[in-house]
């Protein structure tokens, strides 16, 4: 049989809290990287602001193709140039039409403001009287 192990009641006991008490981190290959192909194939036909979405597509593609052979690291590098065409060819479609709306919406309300004010001035005042003429 086999000696039971003893416990010491003259060692400090850890009582901090919290506890860091994490499990270990998995070991292994790494995540294979996104390719962002959806997002480039929608960019490409309904967002494709300065062709940026094509252009996200063709990255795209190249970080699939790279990430089927193998190469984790070019896959890797034409990921994040996939994810930033995507990201702006999305706000570029999304965001400059807001930002055209709102110009021209301020630009109508400015000229009705001129506009309105502006009355006063070319009208006439017709009267009866003419105290000039006198």
């Amino acid at each position: 049989m086999l000696p039971e192990p003893r416990l010491s009641l003259s060692a400090p006991m850890d009582t901090s809290y919290p506890r860091d008490e994490r499990p270990s981190p998995k070991r292994g290959p790494p995540p294979a990287p996104r390719d962002h192909l959806l997002w480039a194939i929608f960019n490409t036909l309904y967002m494709n602001f300065c062709c940026l979405g094509f252009v996200a597509l063709a990255f795209a593609v190249k970080a699939r193709d790279r990430k089927v052979s193998g190469d984790v690291e070019a896959a890797r590098h034409f990921s994040s140039k996939a994810r930033c065409y995507n990201a702006l060819a999305t706000a570029g479609s999304v965001v400059l039409p807001l930002l055209l709306g709102a110009l021209i919406v301020t630009g109508v309300i400015h000229l009705s403001k001129l506009a309105h004010e502006s009355v006063g001035f070319f009208t006439y005042q017709f009267s009866g009287s003419d105290d000039e003429d006198q």
